[in-house]
């Protein structure tokens, strides 16, 4: 079923022209500030919130702007313009925990939960991955078990993004082993207070800094039967998928605006900094470098449009997202690379921009699933549809 966007062109124009002299003019000056204190400063995050950039993708019966994913990926390449801690800051409320809400909750729910998070009262964090099931989540072992009314969870969960700042947490967890009824994997909402929860000193990562990881232990953590997303136990798995599916797409925005962001800074290095007088823009090696990034840039950026069209349309909602993701995060990091290298020494100093980039979108490859686990969705779709086809008759 084709979704239809609450948010007319007009109106999502101003909106997009907002988030970009937002993004240009209040957070790309302050990069190096979130860098240095691994936060993003309160005063910009209050300015997010008041934009309604906590629920852009939440509908507005719940207070949200209602955009579509059409309209989300324009978003997303502005956000991917610059530090990716920023998108991060609201990124699970709209996307990978918000949606499962909007998507597979009971009304109830909804109007537990939906509000404060489109005005970033309430921050939700997505707990699926563990220490043995992080791109599969048939593999997971935290479980959920019926205790009277109740259900009592006990497991694991690690990286999970926006974990030490989080007040819910959208937690999946296995009832059962599955079975012909179906997975067994069930997703509950877990306050973060809580008893039992428990959330690490967030991890030191590779870069994204201001983006709070941590892992988060539940030990016989007691929730009550309106806690079941959707009042079934086999609602995870299927929300898990189609959560994963749109936000990949969205990631693969979100590469697209940061490989924009490095041709843009490698273009302006190259057209003013000099060797033997002349500029190094001036060099045809450095051009076809620079070529390299503006072809893959033009490529994502139409990729991602006729992806999301397909996935509103219900027309694709599987492989392209996949192949959108696989594409886009690995094209910013040949980007991001290449940035460096036209930037030279100075490419690898920190306080550069590029070097910041190059560190950043490593993680673009390995969550919200693997480059690898794209591959095999991709692949592994296309053989078994061919076979569904020629079982059938069919070409």
């Amino acid at each position: 079923m084709a979704s239809v966007s609450a948010v007319g062109p007009e109106d999502f124009a101003d909106i997009l022209a907002q988030t970009r002299e937002f993004i240009r003019k209040e957070v790309v000056p302050r990069e190096q500030e979130i860098a240095d204190t691994d936060s993003i400063p309160e005063d910009i995050r209050k300015n997010a919130a008041a934009m309604g950039l906590f629920g852009y993708a939440i509908p507005q019966e719940w207070s949200g702007l209602g955009l579509d994913l059409t309209q989300d990926v324009q978003l997303a390449m502005e956000f991917g313009y610059t530090a990716l801690s920023l998108r991060s800051m609201f990124g699970t409320n709209n996307g990978i925990a918000g949606q499962v809400l909007v998507g597979f909750g009971t009304d109830e729910q909804k109007a537990q939960w939906l509000e404060g998070i489109a005005s970033g009262e309430v921050v939700a964090s997505f707990a699926l991955t563990e220490p043995g099931a992080g791109s599969n989540p048939a593999g997971l072992r935290t479980k959920a078990m019926r205790d009277g009314d109740d259900w009592v969870i006990n497991g694991e969960k690690r990286f999970i993004t926006n974990a030490p700042l989080a007040d819910l947490f959208v937690v999946f967890a296995r009832t059962r082993s599955a079975d012909e009824n179906g997975t067994g994997i069930a997703v509950f909402l877990v306050p973060a207070n809580t008893p039992g929860v428990a959330v690490s000193p967030k991890d030191r990562k590779m870069g994204q800094e201001g983006a709070w990881t941590a892992d988060v232990h539940f030990t016989d953590v007691r929730v009550p039967r309106s806690a079941l997303v959707g009042g079934s136990e086999d609602v995870g798995y299927r929300a898990a998928m189609t959560s994963l599916a749109r936000g990949r797409v969205h990631i693969a925005a979100l590469a697209v605006g940061t490989a924009q962001r490095v041709l843009d800074e490698s273009v302006t290095y190259a057209a003013t900094a000099t060797q033997g007088g002349a500029p190094i823009g001036d060099f045809q090696l450095v051009q076809a470098m620079i070529a390299d990034i503006a072809s893959g840039v033009m490529a994502g950026r139409a990729m991602v449009r006729e992806v999301a069209e397909r996935y509103v349309s219900g027309e694709d909602r599987r492989i392209g997202p996949s192949a959108v993701k696989l594409y886009c995060t690995e094209m910013a990091g040949r980007a991001a690379d290449l940035g460096v290298q036209i930037h030279g020494g100075t490419g690898y100093m920190r306080d550069v921009p590029v070097e910041r980039i190059y560190r950043d979108v490593r993680l673009l490859r390995l969550y919200e699933g693997t480059s690898e686990i794209q591959r095999l969705i991709i692949g592994g779709g296309l053989v078994n549809a061919a076979k569904r086809a020629a079982a059938s008759g069919g070409r």
